[in-house]
C-alpha cells in the first residue's frame, strides 16, 4: 500500500514539475524569444540546465523551508496529504498553462499548502502574512520601476545600448566541419549580438532563480513525508525540462509576443527589473512569484512608453495627446537617433498603449494569475476539510 502511494505521489509530483516548466519558462525567456534573441527550443534547453543548477544547490534549502515553515505540525505531511496537495498544485497550474497564461507556481503551491494548514489548524499565520505582503509589494514595485524607466529613461537607455534588429537570424550553425559551430548571422551586428547575449544571460539567471524556489513547489510535500530529497530533485528537474520543451511554447508566445512586441532594449529592461526583484526576494527567504513580477514589469514598461504621449499636467488632468497612432517600442531605432523631451515629440513618433501591449491579453493574464492560486487554495481547503476526519 505504501509503495503504491509513493508511486502515485511521485507521479503527481512529476505532473507538477511538468507544469512548472510550462509556466516559468515564459517569464524567464519570453523577452528573449520575443526579441528573437533565442529560439523556443534554445530557451527550453537553457531553462532545463539552469533550473537544475538552482534546484540542486540553493533549492534544497527552500524545499525544507516550504515543507516546515508554513506548517506548524510537519506531521500533517503524510503520503496521502502530499498527494492531495500536489494534485491541486498541478491541476491549478495546468489550467493556467492550458489558457497560455503562466501562473505563479509559488502562489499556487503556497496556496495549496495553506489550504492544508487551515483545514488542519496547523498554518503558521506569521509566515503566511509575511509572504503575502511581499507578494503584493513586489509586483507593484516591478510595474512602477519599469513604468518609470519606460516613461523617463527608455529612449536614453536605447540610445546608449543602440541595439538594432537586423533581418535574418542572429546566429547560424556552420556545419562544414565535423562538429557544428555557431557563428553570427549574415546581417548580425556586433552590438546586436552582445545585447542578445545579455538578455539571454539574464534569462538564465531567472531560470536559476526559478530552480532555487520552484523545485520546492513540486517536491516539498513528499520530502515532508520522508522521501529522499536528491531523488526527488532529479525527477522534478526532469519533469520541468519536459514542460519547458512542450507546453511552455504557449506561455513563451504570451509573454514574448502577445502582450507586447518587445525589441531587445525593452527585453533587457524587463529582464533586469524582474530578475533583480526575484533575487532580492530569494535572498530574504521569500518564495518569489517571478511570474507575476515579470508580467507586471512587461505591462509597466508598455504603460510607461505609452504615457510619453502626455505631459505631466495632462496626466494630472487625465488627458492624453490626440491622434497618436504609431508602434513605439518597435520604433526604438529612431529614438536612438533623436531623444526628445516628454510631451515634445511629434505625434507620429509617440506610442499609444494599444501599440505597446494588448489590453485583452493583459487582462486575461492578470485574471488567470489570480484565479489559479485561488483554485489551489480553496480546492485544497475544501478537500482536506471534507477528508480529514476519514484519513487522519
Amino acid at each position: 500500500m505504501v509503495e503504491t502511494l509513493l508511486v502515485v505521489g511521485i507521479a503527481v509530483a512529476l505532473f507538477v514539475g511538468f507544469n512548472i516548466g510550462g509556466s516559468t519558462t515564459g517569464p524567464a525567456f519570453g523577452p528573449a524569444v520575443g526579441a528573437d534573441a533565442i529560439s523556443k527550443v534554445g530557451a527550453a534547453a537553457l531553462m532545463a540546465v539552469f533550473f537544475f543548477v538552482g534546484a540542486w544547490t540553493i533549492g534544497r534549502r527552500v524545499v525544507r523551508t516550504l515543507g516546515e515553515g508554513l506548517i506548524t505540525d510537519p506531521g500533517v505531511f503524510t503520503l496521502e496529504s502530499s498527494i492531495v496537495v500536489l494534485f491541486f498544485i498541478g491541476g491549478a497550474l495546468f489550467v493556467g498553462n492550458y489558457y497560455g497564461v503562466p501562473a505563479s507556481t509559488s502562489m499556487t503551491a503556497v496556496g495549496a499548502i495553506a489550504g492544508l494548514g487551515v483545514a488542519t489548524d496547523a498554518l503558521n499565520w506569521n509566515v503566511m502574512g509575511e509572504i503575502a505582503i511581499w507578494w503584493i509589494v513586489a509586483p507593484i514595485v516591478g510595474f512602477w520601476v519599469s513604468g518609470m524607466i519606460g516613461r523617463y529613461l527608455y529612449p536614453r537607455i536605447n540610445r546608449w545600448v543602440a541595439i538594432t534588429s537586423t533581418p535574418g537570424p542572429l546566429v547560424e550553425w556552420d556545419r562544414s566541419g565535423t562538429v557544428p559551430r555557431p557563428r553570427p548571422g549574415p546581417n548580425t551586428e556586433r552590438r546586436e549580438l552582445v545585447g542578445a547575449g545579455v538578455v539571454v544571460a539574464i534569462g538564465c539567471l531567472m531560470a536559476f532563480s526559478s530552480g532555487t524556489s520552484n523545485i520546492a513547489n513540486a517536491i516539498a510535500p513528499l520530502v515532508g513525508a520522508d522521501v529522499d530529497i536528491n531523488l526527488l530533485i532529479l525527477l522534478g528537474c526532469g519533469a520541468v525540462a519536459v514542460g519547458a520543451f512542450t507546453i511552455a511554447r504557449r506561455t513563451l508566445d504570451t509573454l514574448g509576443n502577445d502582450i507586447t512586441d518587445l525589441p531587445l532594449t525593452a527585453a533587457i529592461v524587463v529582464a533586469v527589473v524582474s530578475s533583480t526583484i526575484v533575487v532580492g526576494l530569494s535572498a530574504i527567504g521569500i518564495p518569489a512569484s517571478f511570474v507575476i513580477i515579470a508580467t507586471t514589469s512587461i505591462v509597466g514598461l508598455g504603460w510607461g512608453r505609452a504615457t510619453r504621449t502626455a505631459t505631466v499636467p495632462d496626466l494630472v488632468r487625465g488627458e492624453e495627446s490626440p491622434e497618436i497612432t504609431v508602434d513605439a517600442l518597435a520604433a526604438e531605432e529612431e529614438e536612438a537617433e533623436d531623444v526628445t523631451a516628454i510631451g515634445e515629440e511629434e505625434p507620429a513618433d509617440i506610442p499609444t498603449a494599444a501599440d505597446l501591449f494588448d489590453p485583452a491579453t493583459t487582462g486575461r493574464v492578470i485574471v488567470m494569475q489570480n484565479v489559479v492560486p485561488i483554485l489551489s487554495t480553496v480546492g485544497a481547503y475544501l478537500a482536506f476539510s471534507a477528508l480529514f476526519a476519514f484519513v487522519w
